[in-house]
């Protein structure tokens, strides 16, 4: 697959500010997260028979009000707009951003990072409670604290050995931001923060997620571009995957008639296997020929909606499985093309009262990171274009 382009027509771009970009993309993700986490795990055809027909909107809890002990669900309310670990951890790296102002690496995860999870008690909104985020992430999240705050391993190499899942890549959209139309900048610095978290296909879906999110700040940006962007960019296993459900996407225009083609492209780069809830034994193993399933899936519904965010997070929601962490980083993505206007008002308002949350407080954070950031980098690449001009003896 060359290029997405040729194959469909292209969305209309949006004309957008950076802060309307980054606004669009952080509140985009969590709504997608919201959207998602009542029907984490399930396959499309349990979540159509629980809901009477396909997901469009924010639902209750899949156990209704027995969530409180039902299993696997218990004791996190998911549902009724309440965003999970996926955001939780989104909300927690812009903190990090707000307090380093400048590039992050795999150090930053160690320094602010593992602080951020276990010493400032925080609203859990599926927990209903004030507690510390490491009582709410998963255990792939919680294997940094371990190897880095009790372990002091070297930041750089923490990652190895954790699962290879999406656990990093799901928390990257604000490193595509702070690189807002810098795909491969942004690339490289999740690939850098990632790898205090995750070895493999789970840290290089890391990086290609930041550059779709930084690809998709682009004034010019389309699902197209995105796509062929993240192409460039990603290796092995990982651009493989991307390639086979794009290919099958852009065959398809609703979300309706994509689910099974888009699962059966991503099937041969995925390790869990057919039952989400009961992994292979090979599942989650570093490899060059796998991929998380999230990315390439985001990537297809986004190309399915031609950019649009209410269908392209529709459908990562309905389409099941890991669907929070997929509508997160469609919904990232649409964000970024189109802004907040982009988002169902109402989806908005439910998300932020339900989870006791100001979606746009981390987005207007990361906004005034991104301007300094980026005074940083043009006084460093000034600095550098009168060393090298000197050194080739040019005035």
């Amino acid at each position: 697959m060359k290029s997405t382009t040729p194959m469909r027509s292209e969305a209309k771009t949006t004309a957008l500010t950076l802060d309307e970009r980054i606004t669009g993309a952080l509140v985009g993700a969590a709504v997608g997260d919201a959207l998602g986490g009542p029907v984490e795990g399930r396959p499309p055809e349990q979540i159509v028979a629980r809901h009477g027909g396909r997901i469009s909107g924010i639902v209750g809890p899949w156990d209704g009000d027995d969530w409180r002990t039902a299993r696997p669900i218990a004791p996190y309310h998911k549902g009724d707009g309440h965003v999970t670990d996926d955001t939780l951890m989104t909300h927690a790296l812009v903190r990090v951003y707000g307090a380093v102002r400048d590039h992050l690496d795999a150090y930053a995860v160690a320094d602010h990072l593992v602080p951020e999870l276990i010493s400032t008690p925080r609203w859990i909104p599926e927990l209903e409670a004030d507690a510390l985020p490491l009582q709410r992430i998963f255990l792939a999240e919680k294997w940094i604290v371990a190897r880095l705050h009790y372990g002091h391993v070297d930041p750089r190499e923490a990652g190895s050995g954790n699962i290879v899942n999406c656990g990093a890549a799901m928390y990257m959209a604000p490193v595509g931001l702070v690189n807002a139309a810098h795909p491969q900048a942004a690339y490289a610095e999740a690939l850098d923060v990632a790898g205090a978290h995750q070895s493999s296909y789970g840290r290089e879906a890391a990086g290609v997620f930041a550059a779709a999110v930084a690809a998709a700040c682009a004034p010019d940006a389309t699902p197209a571009t995105v796509v062929d962007t993240c192409l460039s960019l990603a290796k092995d296993g990982t651009r493989a995957a991307i390639e086979a459900v794009c290919e099958v996407a852009v065959r398809h225009r609703d979300f309706e008639s994509a689910l099974t083609p888009l699962r059966t492209a991503v099937t041969p780069f995925d390790t869990v296997g057919p039952d989400y809830r009961a992994p292979s034994l090979g599942a989650r193993r570093p490899s060059r020929l796998h991929s998380i399933e999230e990315l390439p899936i985001a990537l297809g519904m986004l190309l399915v909606a031609d950019g649009d965010y209410r269908h392209a997070v529709l459908g990562s929601v309905n389409y099941g499985r890991d669907c929070d962490s997929i509508a997160t980083m469609s919904g990232a993505i649409a964000g970024a093309l189109h802004g907040e206007r982009a988002i169902p008002a109402t989806w908005v308002t439910t998300v932020a009262e339900a989870s006791r949350l100001d979606l746009h407080a981390p987005a207007r954070t990361l906004a005034d990171v991104s301007r300094d950031v980026f005074v940083r980098d043009t006084a460093r690449r000034r600095a550098h274009e009168s060393a090298f001009a000197a050194l080739v003896g040019r005035p």
